[in-house]
Parts: C-alpha cells; structure tokens; sequence
C-alpha cells in the first residue's frame, strides 16, 4: 500500500485519495466484496494447483493453459444435450478432468523423455489458448455466428447462487475448501508425505522406497485438475459461456499467489484475495483518483520482485531442475 501511494504521487495524483479509492473499490460496499470473492475464486483454485505442484516438486508453470481447457471441457459439458439433473456436477467433473489430462502431458515427457517441465507446462499454455480460440470461433461459436464466444450454458449447468439477486455462488466455497484439502492432504496423509519427500529430495524419497515417478503423475494430475476446475467454476459460476480470453492470467498470477502464500493453504487464501482486492479496486481508483489501473500492475510487479528475494531457493531449483533429472531418468518404479 506505500508503494502504491508512493507510485500515485510520483504520477502526480493524491496519495491517500488514491488509497482510499483502491480500498473502498475492493471492500467498500457489497458489491464490491462480491467483485472481489469472484475474483479471488480463480486466483485461489490455481494458486492451490501451483502450491501442490511446487510442494511436490513438479514446476507447474501451466495452470493457465489447463484453466482454459478446464472451461472448454466445461462448456462442452454444459452447452451439449442431455438430462439437466445434476448438469452442473458434470460441468465441474468434466473441468477437472480435462485439466488433469493437459498435466499428464507435461508429466509424460518429463518421465518418459526427461523434459524440463517449465518449458512443457509454458508450451501447453499456447497451445491451450488457440485451441479455445479455434473452438468459440468454429465447433463451439454459438448459434448466430457472429461473436467468437460459446452459446450459454444450460440453466442445469449454472452453479448456485445461495443469495437471491447476487452474483456470488457456491464456488467461492468449493475454491476455499479445495486449499485447505489441498493443505491437509500435503500434511497429514501418506500420499502428501511422499509428495513432499519428492519435492524435498528425490534421492531420498526413492531411498525410502518410495514411487517417485508414479507420485509426480499424480502430482502433475492433481494440479491440473486443481486448474482445471478453476476454469470450469469460472464458466459454470460467472461467465455463463466461453470466449476468447476468458482468462486474463489467472495460470499466471497464481504462482506469485502460491509463493507470496509460503506454499500453505491460509497463505494461499490471504494471497489471492490481496491480489483480487487490487484487481477489483483498480478500476474505482482510475475513476475516483485520476489514476491508472497500470498502477496495481506495477504494485503486483513489485510484489513478486519481493515474493523473489523470498524465495531464492526455490527460484534456484526452478531455473535448474536439471539437476534432479539424472536421478528420476534412472527410477524405473
């Protein structure tokens, strides 16, 4: 917040105005709080998808690309014909699912082919994001053609609204108990205990007699899927249908979400609704301060740049992961 007053001094604006305005604009009034909540569902789902992933030892830099094929799947789900009841468990199934598939590419050619999965995961995400394209612009296009954007969704397939006449629905609940699952399982289950072991030392999970590559597919597809569903809560919850960039890198911001968050769920949580609240108070403070909304990109900017020196260790294994591929190339489990 003293960065963000020092910046709107420096372009000239009032300071505290400006504050206000960011604040107010974030959590001044119920809709605003709603705006936020909304914001922070996506933030928080692939922020938990980025927090296993890391907490496993698997580089997930594409939680963007799997939330784009996490709400292609959903809008297939949700658009296609077939019996209403229960459509909208389908919709989210469908989501996580694809999600989880998109992963297990960049798993199998980190064990199959020892290829770094920063570069896979990056790869995938384009690849994700023109076949979206492809889809609202050609099979998926909505009736009239027109607009490069999916029909609506089937009323069976919308997520409920547990208040009448708000646009919050159950899925700011489902992204807040998918982190904390996300944290026990990390904590208190066998699986997570070898996923973790994995994440800290390959050669001593293996020394343990643990099946390493076997727990990094399921790390890689438990991400995904974390991802994926973000992506079908997004569709099914606010959108009501799917066009391009539907996504304004949520993939992305989730990984400064995930280490701002220390890699804990209550982190993971307090992050993505700091980063939802910037979001979502960005635009009051243009309009009631006279400032750029570049304003709250330059602050996350900064954010990460602090989140970095954080997190040097973690960085260090991320730009050279290399060094634990010669052990894994030689597990055969």
């Amino acid at each position: 917040m003293l960065l963000a007053a020092l910046l709107a001094r420096i372009g000239g604006a009032d300071p505290v105005l400006a504050i206000r305005a960011l604040v107010l604009g974030s959590v001044g009034s119920t809709s605003n709080v709603t705006a936020t909540l909304l914001r922070a569902t996506p933030l928080l789902l692939t922020g938990a998808a980025v927090m296993l992933a890391f907490k496993s030892g698997v580089f997930n830099i594409g939680a963007e690309g799997q939330f784009l094929v996490g709400a292609l799947a959903a809008t297939v789900a949700g658009t296609m014909t077939g019996p209403e009841p229960g459509r909208w468990l389908v919709v989210l199934v469908a989501g996580a699912a694809a999600g989880g598939l998109w992963a297990t590419i960049a798993a199998g050619f980190r064990i199959g082919r020892g290829v770094n999965e920063v570069i896979t995961t990056i790869l995938l995400n384009f690849v994700a994001l023109y076949l979206v394209s492809y889809a609202v612009d050609g099979p998926l296009q909505e009736a009239s053609g027109q607009y490069p954007q999916s029909d609506p969704l089937l009323p069976g397939a919308m997520l409920w609204r547990p208040i009448a006449g708000s646009r919050l629905h159950v899925g700011v609940l489902l992204a807040v108990v998918a982190a904390l699952a996300v944290g026990a399982l990390l904590s208190r289950t066998v699986l997570g205990l070898r996923l973790r072991a994995a994440g800290t030392s390959v050669p001593a999970a293996r020394l343990a007699g643990f099946p390493v590559l076997r727990d990094l597919t399921v790390a890689f597809a438990l991400s995904g899927a974390l991802a994926g569903l973000a992506g079908a809560v997004e569709v099914a919850g606010v959108t009501g249908r799917l066009y391009e960039r539907i996504s304004p890198g949520y993939g992305y911001t989730a990984i400064a979400i995930a280490l701002l968050g220390g890699l804990r769920s209550g982190g993971v949580i307090a992050a993505a609704l700091f980063f939802a609240a910037l979001s979502s108070g960005a635009s009051a403070m243009e309009r009631s301060a006279g400032v750029s909304s570049v304003l709250v990109l330059a602050v996350q900017g900064a954010t990460l740049l602090a989140i970095a020196m954080l997190n040097v260790s973690l960085l260090r294994r991320l730009v050279a992961p290399e060094r634990q591929r010669p052990v894994e190339a030689r597990d055969g489990a």
